[in-house]
């Protein structure tokens, strides 16, 4: 049986793009350390291009971890550290239903009551929070998870522990803010 070579290179090409997709990494240069997270596009194809959009334009650099509770997670992406908060794009739609779990070392986005009000501010769980899944969820939406730390849980565990306060009528604030000096999309190879 002959193979179209044209054919196998097509195919090949998608193969080597969709690796690439699953692949993605995004480097969090904190002040207490770096942070590797590994999306998965696969799973949670819109809130991944969101957040890999918010990382490309820049959003993230200069913003704190506004919001941390160590026995649950650590939260950032929306807040200077004088919390001030940054402009961001439209909402996007939920993606909770995907098959991830809300398990410690998991990156999931924030939202509001409203079940399609994401935009630019995520979390990292600290713990296995399973109740923060759709099928668990009181409200039965859930946190869309879309990725999770591959390096530098210890950073998180870290900012997990620092004094925190409340600032500006913000509850759970670090006393010292921990910033995101630069978010970078990682090389896959």
């Amino acid at each position: 049986m002959m193979i179209n070579a044209r054919w196998l290179m097509t195919l090949l090409l998608a193969a080597a793009a969709s690796h690439a997709a699953l692949a993605q990494k995004v480097k969090l240069a904190t002040s207490m350390g770096d942070v590797v997270i590994q999306l998965d596009a696969d799973k949670a194809p819109k809130t991944v291009a969101n957040f890999v959009q918010y990382v490309k334009d820049g959003h993230y650099d200069g913003l704190v971890f506004h919001r941390v509770i160590g026995g649950f997670m650590i939260q950032g992406g929306g807040y200077d550290a004088d919390m001030k908060e940054k402009p961001t794009r439209p909402s996007i739609p939920l993606e909770s239903r995907n098959g991830l779990s809300n398990q410690r070392g998991t990156v999931a986005m924030a939202r509001t009551n409203v079940p399609d009000s994401a935009s630019s501010q995520f979390f990292i769980n600290v713990v296995d929070n399973p109740r923060l899944d759709a099928a668990n969820s009181p409200d039965g939406n859930g946190y869309a998870v879309f990725g999770k730390v591959v390096s530098g849980m210890d950073v998180v565990d870290k900012i997990r522990e620092v004094p925190v306060s409340s600032k500006a009528g913000h509850q759970n604030v670090p006393q010292q803010p921990v910033v995101i000096r630069k978010a970078t999309l990682e090389s896959t190879k």
